[in-house]
């Protein structure tokens, strides 16, 4: 539902001091042993990078995939200081627990210093348990990663970023990871600002909080950033814009189209990380692993994500998961006298819209993850109690009473039923095959939209398809657009070359989400973030 290597594959980072910066990991400071919310663990933290503007320029020229970035985010004007912040914070049960990330910030010329606006930023989903976005740059091979992504855009453009690595990741102490939790997500998100807040003014080169604060996140990241959003705005805090991308918002209709059938790329890794992160935080998916899990796989499986284990290995024929194979290829038996049976045949695999049959039968094998008894008892359940938006839409909105504990706990964490107040941008690829745009953007921004009874204020909301052809000359997205399509083509053009027979579209298929979607998407997040800074510095 997210995204399956979102750039953290292409390099594995390594903790790094670049040139001109002195390293403070061994000064220990002040260590709060047992943090409770919103606490800063170590502060001063360590400082693991620091750059000047032209070493960063210079490192990211050192790859191509670093020459790619900067043609997309700009040449940086700023240095990038880079800290390890450690925080207290909770898990999905609201056990208290401990979490990291990165506190990026600018440094250098006009713009970089003094009192800066912050972003703060969530990551995509990754299977790697040691992932740390304060691990810059690979000191061999500089390579591009989210954490540089990030740094790149933000950071070296003159935007403090908070970037938390997530409570079940790195040297967080917590079990599991609490995945599209929206409710624990957005008290870490808040948590791990907090923290960062306190640690500024101990930097060894200080920045100022300016009070304009800017989430956005990718993949699972535009669901955490949603999610804390519409918290910060429950809770009265200042939230200056938004820019959720590429995420899984109305997650009920979302998984509602996976069990019908339309199974996205990546579906056997998100699944597994979904159903532990709600049955830690609800108690009720299941009584036993095998109710919902084929047992070839279901030992174990509640403790296998996050891992650093390759995902290769993990997916490898007799490896702990199947690579795509989520539903069996024969469908499930309808109960008698129901007149089903016809429904379950067509959509195992669906074969309409013809253009999306091909990936859909992907997610359907003979050694498939999911037990047909559990994908029967959520469709009867879906076909009972329907959402408003799949299989068909009707009027958009969440079901109105869910039986199936699946899918009671996916409309808790479902984001149909906000308002944001301040402004917000939606980003995406309406060719995704992880995140599909029709039941996550379109979705939201129907749901936001007139005539809706939940229409936002005039001016509030943007959308953006970056997999479009620009509307006219004056369009405010037409690099981002323009840029996409020539990555695509790059990329189909780059699989032909390498011997390709289907005119590139595997390729392009795999690397959409992960690759080629991300970089776009928080360019014109940045874009959007100085167009409201421009507008409210104006009032």
């Amino acid at each position: 539902m997210k995204t399956l290597y979102l750039l953290s594959t292409v390099a594995a980072a390594s903790l790094l001091v670049a040139c001109g910066g002195g390293d403070s990991a061994t000064n220990l400071g002040t260590v709060d042993t047992s943090p409770v919310r919103g606490a800063l663990i170590q502060n001063p933290p360590p400082r693991t990078a620091f750059f000047t503007a032209s070493d960063f320029t210079a490192k990211l020229n050192a790859s191509d995939n670093g020459r790619n970035l900067l043609a997309i985010a700009g040449k940086p004007k700023c240095g990038v200081d880079v800290q390890y912040i450690k925080y207290g914070t909770v898990g999905g049960a609201g056990e208290p627990t401990d979490a990291s990330g990165a506190l990026m910030t600018p440094s250098g010329g006009p713009g970089c210093t003094g009192s800066r606006p912050i972003v703060l930023y969530a990551h995509g989903t990754t299977t790697v348990k040691s992932y740390n976005l304060a691990n810059l740059l690979d000191g061999n091979a500089p390579a591009y990663s989210e954490a540089a992504l990030i740094a790149a855009t933000y950071a070296a453009q003159g935007y403090i970023v908070v970037a938390p690595n997530y409570a079940g990741y790195d040297s967080s102490k917590l079990a599991y990871h609490p995945y599209l939790n929206a409710d624990q997500e957005s008290k870490e998100m808040m948590d791990a600002l907090s923290a960062a807040r306190k640690a500024l003014p101990g930097l060894l080169q200080p920045v100022q909080d300016s009070g304009k604060l800017f989430i956005t996140g990718y993949s699972q990241g535009g669901h955490v950033a949603m999610a804390t959003h519409k918290a910060m705005q429950a809770a009265g805090q200042t939230v200056t814009a938004s820019a959720p991308m590429s995420g899984p918002y109305a997650l009920a209709a979302f998984t509602d189209a996976v069990f019908y059938g339309n199974v996205n790329l990546g579906s056997t890794i998100f699944t597994p990380l979904l159903l532990t992160s709600y049955q830690k935080a609800y108690g009720n998916i299941y009584s036993n692993l095998t109710d919902i899990y084929e047992p070839a796989y279901a030992s174990g499986i509640d403790t296998l994500l996050p891992t650093d284990t390759p995902l290769s290995t993990l997916t490898a024929p007799g490896g702990r998961l199947p690579q795509t194979a989520f539903f069996s290829r024969t469908p499930p038996t309808a109960p008698a006298g129901s007149g089903l049976q016809p429904i379950l045949n067509a959509i195992s695999p669906p074969t309409s819209p013809p253009a999306l049959a091909p990936l859909f039968a992907l997610g359907f094998g003979t050694s498939n993850l999911i037990t047909n008894t559990a994908r029967l008892n959520y469709l009867l359940d879906a076909i009972a109690n329907p959402d408003g938006a799949v299989p068909n839409v009707t009027n958009g909105a969440q079901p109105v009473d869910p039986k199936y504990p699946v899918r009671i706990a996916a409309k808790k964490n479902d984001l149909r039923n906000w308002k944001p107040t301040s402004p917000v941008l939606l980003c995406a690829g309406s060719g995704d095959p992880t995140v599909f745009y029709s039941v996550n953007t379109e979705l939201m921004q129907g749901f936001w939209s007139a005539p809706s009874p939940a229409a936002l204020a005039p001016g509030l909301l943007t959308v953006l398809n970056v997999d479009s052809t620009p509307t006219s000359a004056a369009d405010p997205f037409a690099a981002a657009k323009a840029g996409f399509g020539m990555a695509k083509t790059g990329t189909a053009k780059a699989a032909i070359a390498a011997g390709a027979s289907d005119g590139g579209a595997s390729a392009v298929t795999q690397a959409y989400h992960g690759g080629l979607v991300p970089p776009f998407c928080n360019a014109a997040a940045r874009g959007f973030f100085q167009q409201v800074e421009a507008a409210t510095a104006a009032r």
